[in-house]
């Protein structure tokens, strides 16, 4: 008994200066809302699993994450932040999961001054570059990025007709107007368009309607496992042309829901998908693959995906703006920090991440280049690097 009380009384000032070091330690606040039900969980559940094994250190400085589920509601969303204001003293957002919630974040962002940095592709989020949206930033490839990309796929496969099928939203709206955009002047003609909710159950309405304009190739514009909907329905239908998916299906659950019906679709997707799989000299092979065995290490192998990835991609360049923020005795907490933040990551310069290098300036708040994008294809239920269809 003695023994026992000596060894406790020993480790009573140890712990009392580990404690007392903590507490003098600065900490910065970040609050994240992302959509872990609902929809979008697919999506959600990933960045928020990340939240859990990036650095809660940088320099120095404690960095401490408040997560919210909004449940893929734009309302909730915003009561997150606004919680998260009132009752945290956030310095940073990171959230939404979807576009429609990004978007109605950026006024609440602005009317706080608290930089927010979005989980959402769609550049409408952060440009035009004025306004509310001085304050937002994202860390997914803009869409216009991955929709060059394939064209590329399109015009090394032939393909001349072109149906597409996307949500009935921002998300689904938005990439119909990336992929016209990205379709003129060339020889490729869009000859279907069709759409659906996300809750929806059936599309087979749409899909007969799309298999009738006789297309070579079907794009889906649709995000998780609803995408697997039109998929299914479209090979079951018979179709046997190209499919193509955007990035937003780039998760192991939609390869799960789709199964067979997959075989053979061609997306785009950050490089940390395949990470192990790219050449040697890629500039974010070794970040993925890092990534990608502490996810997996904790969660299980296989159940790494893109999205995960641009969380862990938001604490990145979270962790490199902190550092400048904080100097000239600008403390978290405060008003003038959050403004030194939003400064700070307008003009990270050379960041590592797991989807690309990050290179922010006032005109550009998310910040990546080609080096940022690959092609993948369903070979056997697994992703397989296409690195031939982008040269």
């Amino acid at each position: 008994m003695k023994k026992f009380s000596l060894r406790a009384l020993s480790v009573l000032p140890i712990l009392a200066l580990a404690g007392a070091a903590w507490a003098n330690q600065p900490v910065v606040t970040v609050g994240v809302s992302i959509s872990a039900t609902g929809p979008a969980a697919s999506l959600g559940i990933p960045e928020k699993n990340t939240v859990e094994v990036v650095p809660s250190e940088v320099d120095g400085v404690q960095v401490k994450y408040v997560v919210l589920d909004d449940a893929t509601d734009t309302a909730t969303a915003v009561r997150n932040m606004r919680k998260l204001i009132s009752e945290n003293n956030i310095d940073v957002m990171v959230g939404s999961t979807v576009t429609a919630a990004s978007l109605a974040l950026v006024d609440v962002a602005a009317e706080a001054k608290i930089p927010l940095i979005s989980l959402n592709g769609n550049a409408v989020v952060v440009t035009p570059q004025e306004g509310a949206k001085k304050w937002a930033f994202k860390t997914p490839q803009n869409d216009s990025l991955m929709a060059k990309a394939l064209l590329h796929a399109m015009q090394k496969q032939g393909v001349k007709t072109l149906g597409y099928i996307g949500f009935a939203d921002a998300y689904g709206q938005g990439w119909l107007k990336e992929l016209e955009n990205v379709l003129k002047d060339t020889d490729i003609k869009l000859v279907a368009t069709e759409s659906f909710a996300r809750t929806d159950t059936s599309v087979t309405g749409q899909i007969m309607k799309l298999i009738a304009a006789k297309p070579d190739a079907v794009l889906m514009g649709t995000a998780g496992t609803p995408g697997a909907l039109p998929q299914r329905e479209l090979i079951q239908r018979g179709y046997k042309g190209q499919t193509y998916h955007t990035h937003g299906s780039g998760n192991a659950d939609f390869l799960r829901i789709c199964g067979k019906a997959c075989e053979g679709v061609i997306l785009p997707a950050g490089p940390v998908m395949v990470a192990a799989q790219l050449e040697d000299d890629n500039p974010v092979k070794t970040l993925g693959v890092e990534y990608t065995k502490l996810y997996e290490s904790k969660f299980g192998e296989g159940t790494v995906s893109v999205f995960g990835g641009h969380m862990w991609d938001a604490a990145a360049i979270i962790n490199a703006a902190i550092p400048r923020a904080i100097a000239s005795d600008r403390q978290p907490g405060s008003e003038r920090f959050r403004a030194a933040m939003r400064d700070a990551l307008e003009n990270n310069k050379d960041v590592g991440g797991v989807h690309g290098i990050f290179n922010t300036t006032p005109e550009d708040h998310t910040g990546l280049d080609e080096r940022a994008r690959v092609l993948v294809k369903v070979v056997d239920g697994k992703w397989v690097y296409q690195p031939d269809l982008l040269k």
